[in-house]
């Protein structure tokens, strides 16, 4: 694994942007304008993806990172299943619906594959040097 030095350069928070973004102009549609509910919840789990990990990487430490990235990851579930909810009640059509999931099972993969590589790593994080 290459050396990075902010949290910008990784590319699950690169995509996790971009996931939070999506949703957030999804949601100013006009057909979500009176659910209030899950705009609130959509927004803050798609947004607490990049956010976490943001948080885990500046906190300097593996075991920090490792925590914060599950936590993503959750997050990433928890956004999933808002898109299920909002699918349901006719905001999503189908097509829009599969894109968005597939998107996000696939950042959950790679929020996956960064933690075992973590995992695997003998570096601790610089804040133990």
């Amino acid at each position: 694994m290459s050396k990075v030095n902010r949290f910008e350069d990784l590319e699950v928070w690169k995509i996790g942007r971009l996931v939070a973004r999506e949703a957030w102009l999804l949601t100013r549609e006009d057909k979500w304008k009176h659910h209030f509910d899950i705009i609130n919840q959509i927004l803050r789990s798609s947004g607490s993806i990049p956010d976490n990990i943001a948080e885990g990487f500046e906190r300097e430490g593996n075991k920090e990172f490792l925590q914060f990235l599950s936590i993503a990851k959750g997050s990433c579930g928890e956004y999933r299943s808002q898109l299920y909810r909002a699918l349901d009640r006719e905001l999503l059509d189908s097509t829009e619906f599969l894109r968005k999931k597939d998107e996000a099972e696939m950042l959950s993969g790679k929020i996956s594959r960064l933690m075992a590589s973590i995992r695997r790593s003998d570096f601790t994080g610089s804040k133990y040097k």
